[in-house]
């Protein structure tokens, strides 16, 4: 059966009707995560979200599957290891998502580090992260820096390091390994909340959830039960009666986008800040973003904002490195606020707190996991399946997630991917879709793009050739990514609304009409999307 709330009815009585072994609820990457690696060891899984699959912190990162470089500082070696070795699974398994890109380490006077801890740090960056040789770093006099990119400020420059960083689109990374949950039989969807659990003889068997669809009710049964909320994840095990010892300290982490010529550098850039944290500012098709912030967040949870102090941090810090470009807040074009799940620790700042993982377990069996890195998703997974397992008390497949290509990731080799990238965009350009379209799809499908190009191939003698390429990716979100809302495809399947939003905004009424088409939505409903997608472009072009 697709993965298409076309199919919605059915998979909601799917969940009221079965036993589990497994009930995931939260998804985002790393629940999303655990129910692929449950359900390749042949277990019955369940997955719920209440909102959209990464609509939380799995949407709002810095899109970044790297290393760690700066948790040397905090001597995090283990850290720096696992997330470095492991950025090189993801990348192979989903070479369509995770793109390695050269990143600018300026090394400026009183900065975070000098040149010889840089040369230091970066080599053993390496070394610990299992880089391979090619992608090594290099280290650059005054005059090569600036040569790299003459946008920096000269005066308290001292030289600088170019390595290497995996750029990614978390939303899709998380989605695509959804898809390949439930190719491997995991049952997962959205906008299902998880209202209160199930108990028998003490142990959490299960949870009432609610659609927030359809308004419509149900049990679900499971022998045992993850929380991976995320940030939420505390307010689950305060519904277990379980939120003791360790506690979430939620910190907040904002990104704002300038159009590319408005900082056009050459390519990503880490840099110092004057607090002594170090931010990014990273090149993506029109568009530079810059991040993050990393301040303590105590407010709502489920709508966390871009503030005008976030706007004044991020732009002092951006015109102090790159004086030239002179920014000012009427050049930001969106932003986006994400919240860090970390694990509370007395007596640290925000920027000190680990990102470490952890998985605590209830009294009751509730299974909890929180902090840890995007990147290091599969391990956390990995870990948490294991404890599953433990209380089952069953054999299942020893099958690892580490071969395993997510959904358009089916690449053998880096050849590989090169060749069907030309020949998709062959294809494209005989249906007469430009070469421009034809890479924006492709690295964002990968593998999955025949099914675009067959949309719009079936769709072109009806409509304009505009036309038909918004409606053949809508058409995929809708048929196999489970698009229920425009926000889904606009925030979460494509970045449109940050990455090109004022074509966006035009489109956003068009998406409403295709979707309220699809989904049998009456004019009310229509309305009410409307509605609440204006207002999510408004957040994402505005600031308090």
């Amino acid at each position: 059966m697709l993965f298409s709330n076309l199919n919605r009815k059915s998979f909601f009585e799917q969940l009221g009707s079965q036993q589990f072994d497994l009930l995931v609820i939260g998804g985002g990457i790393t629940g999303c995560g655990i129910a692929l690696d449950a359900a390749l060891k042949g277990m019955k899984v369940a997955l719920v979200e209440k909102n959209d699959f990464a609509f939380g912190t799995s949407s709002r990162s810095t899109k970044l599957i790297h290393g760690g470089l700066r948790y040397l500082k905090q001597l995090e070696l283990k850290l720096v290891r696992d997330v470095g070795t492991e950025r090189a699974v993801v990348h192979r398994n989903a070479r369509h998502l995770v793109i390695p890109e050269k990143m600018l380490l300026p090394i400026v006077q009183a900065g975070t580090l000098g040149e010889l801890s840089t040369s230091a740090a970066l080599l053993v960056y390496d070394l610990l992260a299992g880089v391979k040789r090619s992608e090594w770093r290099t280290m650059l006099n005054k005059h090569e820096t600036l040569k790299a990119e003459p946008l920096l400020a000269g005066e308290k420059l001292l030289g600088g390091g170019m390595y290497f960083e995996y750029r990614t689109d978390d939303s899709r990374l998380t989605i695509e390994i959804a898809k390949k949950a439930a190719e491997q039989g995991a049952l997962l969807l959205n906008y299902i909340q998880a209202e209160d659990f199930i108990y028998e003889n003490g142990k959490v068997c299960g949870a009432k959830v609610k659609d927030q669809h359809t308004a419509q009710q149900c049990q679900i049964r499971a022998s045992t039960v993850v929380n991976a909320c995320g940030p939420w994840v505390d307010l689950l095990r305060k519904k277990d009666n379980s939120l003791k010892g360790k506690r979430l300290q939620l910190t907040k982490g904002v990104h704002i986008v300038f159009a590319h010529s408005k900082l056009p550098i050459q390519q990503a850039v880490y840099f110092d800040v004057s607090d002594g944290r170090m931010i990014f500012a990273i090149p993506r098709g029109g568009v530079t973003y810059v991040g993050t912030t990393d301040t303590v967040y105590n407010q709502e949870i489920d709508h966390p904002v871009c503030t005008k102090d976030d706007v004044e941090y991020l732009l002092s810090a951006t015109n102090k490195m790159f004086p030239s470009v002179k920014l000012n807040a009427n050049d930001i074009e969106s932003s986006w606020a994400g919240l860090r799940p970390l694990i509370h620790e007395d007596g640290k700042s925000p920027s000190e707190l680990s990102r470490k993982d952890e998985v605590i377990v209830s009294e009751n069996g509730l299974i909890s996991i929180a902090g840890g890195k995007l990147t290091g998703y599969r391990l956390m997974a990995q870990k948490t399946v294991a404890i599953v397992q433990q209380q089952l008390g069953k054999n299942f497949d020893n099958t690892s997630t580490k071969g395993v290509q997510l959904s358009g990731g089916q690449f053998n080799s880096e050849e590989h991917f090169q060749h069907e990238k030309v020949k998709m965009a062959d294809r494209a350009k005989s249906l007469g879709i430009s070469q421009h379209v034809a890479e924006e799809w492709f690295y964002r499908y990968g593998s999955n793009m025949p099914v675009l190009l067959q949309n719009a191939e079936q769709l072109l003698g009806n409509h304009s050739a505009s036309d038909t390429i918004h409606l053949a990716e809508w058409q995929y979100a809708v048929e196999h990514e489970m698009v229920l809302h425009p926000a889904d495809f606009l925030v979460r399947r494509s970045g449109k609304l940050f990455f090109q939003h004022q074509p966006s905004q035009i489109l956003i009424s068009a998406l409403v009409d295709f979707l309220a088409q699809k989904l049998n939505l009456n004019e009310q409903q229509s309305s009410m999307m409307l509605n609440q997608t204006l207002a999510v472009y408004q957040d994402a072009v505005s600031f308090n």
